[in-house]
């Protein structure tokens, strides 16, 4: 700034001070109404501060206009040229008196358009302010939204999942019931692990001396309804999707339920998975004394993941 004050006081320093080009600072000096008014000030700080004092007679000479009206009469006695003299005079007051009043209204319609700026940059904040809050609930609505459709989504894939079940262990006693019935009695007459009989041709295989004829099995038929029924009990159980405390009691139950119906044999639908379902289903039943035997399915009635449990008569 030392360095500034040092050199020639010009407009383009006075402009270099104020931030502005050299020509805004001009139309301040010459108070060009067209200067937005925060702007005017920081140039006439800027002037005051310099110390700069604006010459008229050197800017006419620069410019070569004095923008200055002259008169000349032949003779300032004759009352005519008094006369028009003043009238003259008259007329530039009238003409500077509106230019003043036009500079006037300039300067108040700057005035207006400075505060309409502010007002619009005012708005604009607020706009942005508010955009950024509606996109930030947005978000929170929408995180809500994607949250509950998950929830709804996980407990209709469970309702699925029951489904499913539901309706593979429908299948899985429609496919037990058809290879009853399409199966016959092997030759030996001693039931096969891999062989299905029906319940009936079970029991009579039991209860008939090895030594006895064998008569060909007759198709599984459903029991006659009766008016008191003792006992009901599924001759399945599935654990899939269950824990190991969970499989072990349905397991459990399901077993004194067959030995309560008195039922031949129970198929335990465990799958294939890891094995350790498998593994819990047969130490269960190897401890079980009311078991006489299980082993696999045939490969077409689940294989590995369906065990079958003969009970003992």
């Amino acid at each position: 700034m030392d360095a500034v004050l040092k050199r020639r006081v010009t407009l383009v320093v006075i402009g270099a001070v104020a931030g502005v080009s050299r020509a805004t600072a001009s139309l301040v000096i010459r108070n060009v109404p067209s200067v937005a008014e925060t702007t005017r000030k920081r140039v006439l700080r800027s002037i005051k501060r310099l110390g700069y004092v604006y010459h008229s007679g050197a800017a006419s000479l620069r410019t070569q206009q004095s923008n200055a009206v002259g008169l000349i009469v032949s003779d300032i006695t004759n009352p005519f040229f008094a006369e028009a003299s003043v009238a003259i005079e008259e007329r530039l007051a009238a003409q500077e008196r509106e230019l003043a009043a036009r500079d006037e209204g300039l300067r108040a319609d700057a005035g207006k358009l400075d505060a309409r700026a502010a007002e619009l940059a005012a708005r604009e904040r607020d706009v942005k302010a508010r955009a950024q809050s509606l996109e930030r609930q947005a978000r929170e609505q929408a995180r809500a939204y994607l949250l509950e459709a998950r929830k709804k989504v996980e407990e209709a894939l469970g309702r699925a999942r029951a489904a499913v079940d539901e309706a593979t262990a429908k299948e899985a006693r429609r496919l037990v019931e058809q290879a009853i019935e399409e199966t016959d009695v092997p030759e030996t007459g001693k039931v096969k692990r891999e062989t299905w009989l029906s319940l009936e041709e079970l029991r009579r295989l039991k209860q008939e001396p090895p030594g006895a004829p064998r008569r060909p099995p007759s198709p599984a038929r459903p029991p006659a309804e009766t008016a008191h029924p003792t006992a009901t009990a599924a001759t399945e159980v599935s654990l899939r999707g269950l824990r190991v405390d969970e499989a072990e009691a349905r397991l459990v139950k399901a077993l004194d339920e067959a030995v309560l119906a008195d039922l031949p044999y129970l198929r335990v639908i465990h799958g294939k998975g890891t094995g350790a379902l498998r593994q819990l289903v047969q130490d269960i039943l190897s401890a079980d004394n009311r078991v006489e035997r299980f082993g696999f399915a045939p490969p077409n009635q689940g294989g590995h993941g369906v065990t079958i449990v003969e009970f003992t008569a």
